[in-house]
């Protein structure tokens, strides 16, 4: 299969369009990036594990969603949620893990949380803030179990250490670096 025959999710431009996206909204959390016109029906977590994995990271899968082609093309390993790079959860069922955290020594090995929402507007609202935030900001995710919120929390405390969260819907999302403060929901 040549570059030209990969499905447009799967092309070099795409995920440095994707790339580009999320790493705006990174930098500004709360902010809803929509990813519609470069997914092809694809879900937007999967569009964002396509960007951020490789075959040197690691990756748990609690949803069920991803299908063998999905992991051959994302060229990663898995593993449990307590020990991947990765964690792929469904908002709805409060989480039953502890994820990577990272150390003091490297902070960098915390995990990344793709969670899966039904709508990143019209649910319970969440005002964050922190850096690259001005004073506040509201999202409010449907389909994200108040349990998240809580255990983000507690996985956040001891910052540097933490985990960065990534909330999805369909085709849009949106990311809670660890130094995001969350309340609500």
């Amino acid at each position: 299969m040549s570059v030209l025959d990969l499905p447009r999710l799967w092309r070099p431009e795409t995920h440095q369009a994707l790339f580009r996206r999320i790493l705006d909204v990174a930098a500004r959390p709360g902010q809803i990036a929509d990813l519609s016109d470069l997914l092809d029906g694809r879900p937007a977590a999967l569009a964002a594990l396509a960007t951020f994995c490789d075959n040197t990271q690691t990756l748990a899968d609690l949803t069920g969603t991803l299908t063998d082609t999905d992991l051959a093309f994302l060229d990663v390993g898995t593993d449990t949620a307590e020990r991947a790079g990765f964690i792929l959860a469904n908002g709805t069922e409060t989480p039953g893990f502890t994820p990577r955290l990272g150390s003091l020594d490297a902070p960098e090995a915390g995990s990344t949380i793709l969670v899966m929402v039904k709508s990143l507007t019209g649910g319970a609202p969440l005002t964050l803030a922190g850096p690259g935030i001005r004073s506040e900001m509201r999202l409010a995710p449907q389909g994200l179990a108040p349990g998240w919120v809580v255990a983000r929390a507690r996985w956040c405390a001891d910052f540097p250490m933490g985990a960065d969260m990534v909330l999805a819907d369909a085709a849009r999302l949106s990311v809670l670096p660890r130094t995001t403060k969350v309340k609500g929901a």
